[in-house]
């Protein structure tokens, strides 16, 4: 553990922002309301997953745009974009659009990896360029150099009567520094130590091979935070957010209460053991009083890590349950962690 414990700093959640199928109007107009409500609470932040052909926002920039212009301070993330749907250069425009519309506040998260499903959605996806497709680091890698300003084109200045750039306009200076990686393993938290990004590390990790148990999801979250900051720049200031699935319960009704349990036991078998080829380990979600959730935080040796943490809500609840979850996290959990809301 730290010698030092620090207080935790920023404050944050994440939301899925589901929809019904036939309105999905309403289903992105609560996802706005929920990050306004987050705002007036004093939240540092707020995330948005990212999902595609399903009842999920599909498109997190513009979502978080929208958002920019209904919020002044609260700062806006993705967690996360998968690259292996996305063109670099134009994503690239993308963001640094949003972050000069926000007055930069966006705080974009990113993964590699093929698309999900890839076999079923190749062929609408890249038609012609399916089986040549990189979906490794090296896709990062090509954004974070045109969001950090490198040339996209050999060529600039007048033609005509248009005026050409040879890098990403609009180019926001600060985006840069806010680029985070979404990562489960040992090598995507070094790969994102040495390339000085952010560090997300959420419920999901991913455990050795067999013959490593017991497995112990805590234990392994934090030896890739002491990974990411080894090869960082910054070191141990290097900034990682945790992201778990907490629920605290104060002002909850007793139906609210018994459906959070209830959430939390169905989800509890896969936490027991690696789950599927990829051997993803989950952690187990949090549910009880502010003052029970504190006190399993701070005995927890990847949270001792951290200063700052983005928990996320569950994905089926309806919009007054996040209203209440969100209310305890920043009126009793918070600052029972030692956080102070932002004005």
């Amino acid at each position: 553990m730290p010698s030092t414990p620090r207080p935790l700093r920023k404050l944050g959640f994440l939301t899925i922002g589901l929809f019904d199928p036939a309105d999905p109007a309403r289903g992105h107009e609560s996802t706005l309301e929920i990050i306004e409500l987050g705002e007036r609470l004093g939240f540092d932040s707020a995330w948005v997953r990212h999902r595609h052909l399903q009842y999920g926002i599909s498109s997190p920039v513009a979502v978080l745009a929208a958002a920019s212009q209904r919020t002044r301070r609260i700062e806006l993330g993705t967690a996360v974009i998968p690259l292996g749907w996305e063109n670099p250069l134009r994503l690239a425009e993308d963001l640094a659009t949003v972050d000069l519309l926000s007055g930069g506040r966006l705080n974009p998260g990113l993964s590699v990896g093929p698309p999900m499903h890839y076999e079923q959605v190749r062929d609408a996806l890249y038609p012609d360029t399916g089986d040549s497709e990189d979906f490794g680091y090296e896709r990062v890698r090509r954004l974070l150099d045109l969001v950090r300003g490198k040339p996209a084109s050999d060529f600039s200045g007048v033609e005509g009567f248009e005026v050409f750039s040879d890098v990403v306009q609009p180019h926001s200076p600060g985006l840069g520094g806010r680029l985070w990686y979404g990562g489960g393993s040992l090598g995507s938290a070094r790969w994102a130590g040495e390339h000085a990004m952010n560090f997300l590390t959420s419920s999901v990790v991913k455990a050795a091979g067999p013959g490593a148990e017991p497995y112990d999801f805590a234990e392994i979250q934090r030896s890739l935070i002491r990974e990411f900051r080894a090869h960082h720049p910054d070191g141990a200031a290097a900034r990682v957010s945790q992201g778990l699935v907490v629920i605290p319960t104060d002002s909850a009704s007793p139906e609210q209460r018994a459906r959070y349990a209830e959430f939390a036991a169905k989800r509890l078998p896969r936490t027991t053991a690696p789950q599927g080829p990829a051997r993803l380990l989950f952690a187990p979600d949090l549910v009880g009083t502010s003052a029970e959730l504190a006190e399993r935080l701070r005995a927890d040796p990847a949270f001792r890590e951290v200063d700052e943490v983005a928990f996320a809500l569950p994905f089926t609840f309806a919009h007054e349950d996040y209203a209440q979850i969100l209310t305890d996290m920043a009126t009793k959990l918070g600052p029972a962690l030692g956080w102070r809301p932002a004005v």
